[in-house]
């Protein structure tokens, strides 16, 4: 695809100062060609297109109405934020968005000094704005303060603490709220949008003012329903109460994809010396503009590669069915067998498989919402009662739960099983998506079970074994993407609890897998036989409680014991050397190298190319082991060619 070769209003705009001497016309002219370059970009790398797609004329809007990057501009979870990174001079970088070296998928405060604040968890926007406008007051500055939140965003309780507080100041902020999917409010029409633009207007609100003064100079009786009476007859006609009784200051609905509508209500919300916060509540439709992502928004969250044209996706023909999938099929067999099986999942249903346990156990299947906590301490609830709940949250947003985890749930020795997708390192989502801490936050609990699977088979085999536990919290994680090939067994059986298994016997070097990085310490082994070096290869299959025993065994029989795992510092390699150390089992020159996520956070990549910076191949295994050996320079070296 070559954009270049072709000359539009878009190519004038270099940076958002250019919007600002645009006509409503020319405005209107430049949604439609960023709506264009958008679909034929996303349609060449995939990424986040239909939330995109919903907010071209909000963003256009939103650089041509305020003074960006002056006046702070916050897009909460920020995948649709793609129109905003064509208009502040990314565009021709946009075909290396998610790819290795290129644009994120997500605000970066590193990328751009439109960026203020980095974004790819949902509902922080809120907070981080209202920071920033009571810094820009403690300075004595008068900017904008502008967070873009979408309506499932505002499902998370973060988002309400943040109105909360906000609503209890005179801070100025504005709050967009961008709902596309909720329909919390009226029907939006030429009134609606008349009746915002009155209120957002300075005469309107001095007027409310005035009127506020006067009912407070009233006998309290007659005031407060005076009061009342005013708001009410506001809220019949524009709604908003809730956002109201929070204290911000209600504008809408109006169309998000209507100009003539967004931006005089921008400028009036922008041109008000009124104090306190504002809320504009905006309506729009993922997909917007691009006929085959308006009739799926589902299917076209996040796409991969596609033709424009008939916007059939393009996905390589599967060598063996995701880990996703692998994890959904095996909970339905268990629920079939057992009805206090109950799972949740906090607003991912597809991303977690539990869709399909939807359609087949429609009652027994809750999404919360973006709502971790929530989520989590609803499973310990249901497990008080003799349910047996499966939380199926992704690592990355697990960590939202961390306290709902330790208290409700691990003090309490509650038999919650954590089913936790997204284990590792992910790809294209990079840093704010990878599943690197969970081992290591989890694994300092008392009491909770920790397992990983290496394969698929050994995923439906945790399903029945995190199902069996009913004495005690259990967690079981497993990694995005297509499985390694193995046979499936038609039913899992729970695994004996602390039980690893050896997979290849050898007397050089010990490699103890925690995970899928199985698969490559196999690869290692091969390529250390090779070289005349045997080693046994094991699967340790729980962090917690560790086969001792196993752990015993590879130490005593090996010079080189070397640990791998998918996870930071702190996770199974510590759990082995705290066990090595407390039974003196180092004291005889074991020579032990746990091999653990680098100490730093790994970019955007294909996941093969992270696993490479991050020294977790099979080639960094091999190193590692001849390293320890004293092997020649020159062939640790060639192990890493």
């Amino acid at each position: 695809m070559d954009m270049k070769n072709r000359v539009t209003l878009l190519d004038q705009v270099q940076d958002p100062a250019d919007l600002r001497g645009l006509s409503l016309e020319q405005l209107k002219q430049l949604a439609g060609e960023l709506r264009r370059d958008l679909v034929e970009v996303v349609s060449v790398t995939g990424g986040h297109l239909g939330a995109s797609l919903g907010v071209v004329e909000l963003t256009v809007a939103l650089h041509h109405v305020f003074d960006t990057p002056r006046d702070r501009l916050i897009w909460d979870v920020s995948h649709q934020a793609y129109p905003h990174k064509m208009l502040t001079g990314r565009r021709d970088r946009m075909l290396s968005i998610r790819q290795g070296g290129g644009l994120s998928g997500f605000t970066r405060r590193v990328e751009s000094v439109y960026d203020p604040f980095g974004a790819a968890h949902s509902s922080t926007s809120i907070s981080a704005g209202l920071g920033m406008a009571v810094a820009r007051d403690l300075s004595g500055q008068r900017n904008n303060v502008i967070a873009v939140i979408g309506d499932g965003a505002m499902s998370a309780g973060m988002a309400y603490e943040a109105m909360n507080n906000a609503g209890a100041m005179n801070t100025r902020l504005i709050v967009v709220l961008n709902d596309n999917d909720m329909s919390i409010a009226p029907p939006v029409g030429a009134m609606s949008s008349y009746l915002s633009r009155l209120m957002s207007s300075r005469q309107f609100r001095s007027m409310r003012e005035m009127v506020r003064h006067t009912i407070n100079m009233l006998p309290r009786a007659i005031s407060e329903r005076a009061e009342r009476a005013e708001s009410l007859a506001r809220h019949i006609v524009t709604g908003g109460t809730l956002f109201e009784e929070l204290g911000f200051y209600y504008v809408g609905p109006i169309d998000g994809h209507n100009l003539d509508h967004v931006v005089p209500v921008l400028r009036n919300i922008r041109d008000s010396d009124a104090p306190g916060p504002v809320l504009l509540h905006v309506i729009t439709q993922k997909g917007h503009g691009y006929p085959p992502a308006e009739r799926a928004p589902d299917k076209y969250h996040g796409v991969s590669k596609f033709d424009v044209v008939t916007g059939t996706q393009a996905k390589a023909p599967a060598a063996a069915p995701a880990y996703t999938k692998v994890f959904a099929d095996a909970l339905i067999k268990q629920a079939e067998k057992d009805p206090r099986i109950v799972a949740i999942n906090a607003a991912m249903p597809s991303g977690t498989g539990l869709d399909k346990f939807a359609e087949r156990f429609p009652d027994r299947c809750f999404d919360v919402g973006i709502a971790e906590q929530h989520a989590v301490t609803f499973a310990a609830g249901l497990a008080t009662e003799g349910m047996r709940p499966f939380a199926a949250i992704y690592s990355t947003f697990l960590q939202r739960a961390y306290d709902q985890v330790v208290h409700d749930v691990a003090i309490q020795q509650l038999p919650v099983r954590f089913a936790i997708d997204r284990a590792g390192l992910v790809g294209a989502d990079g840093a704010t998506h990878a599943g690197s801490f969970d081992v290591t936050y989890l694994g300092c609990l008392p009491g909770f079970v920790i397992m990983a699977a290496a394969d698929e088979a050994e995923l439906v085999h945790m399903v029945a074994t995190a199902a069996a536990i009913d004495d005690r919290p259990s967690a079981f994680r497993y990694p995005r993407g297509e499985g390694i090939g193995v046979p499936l067994p038609a039913e899992g059986v729970p695994l004996e609890i602390g039980r690893g298994r050896i997979l290849r016997e050898g007397t050089a070097v010990a490699i103890l897998s925690f995970g899928t990085r199985l698969s490559e310490c196999l690869k290692a082994a091969d390529d250390l036989q090779a070289r005349g070096l045997s080693a046994t290869v094991a699967d340790a299959r729980f962090a917690k409680p560790l086969d001792t025993d196993l752990v015993r065994r590879l130490a005593t029989q090996h010079a080189v014991f070397i640990t791998v795992e998918e996870g930071a510092i702190g996770g199974f390699g510590t759990h082995v050397l705290q066990y090595l150390a407390t039974k003196g089992l180092l004291d005889r020159g074991l020579k032990v190298r746990p091999m653990v996520l680098p100490d730093r956070f790994i970019d955007h990549d294909k996941p093969q190319s992270q696993y490479d910076e991050a020294g977790l191949n099979a080639r960094h295994i091999v190193a590692t082991a001849l390293a320890a050996l004293g092997q020649p320079a020159e062939r640790v070296a060639a192990s890493r060619a």
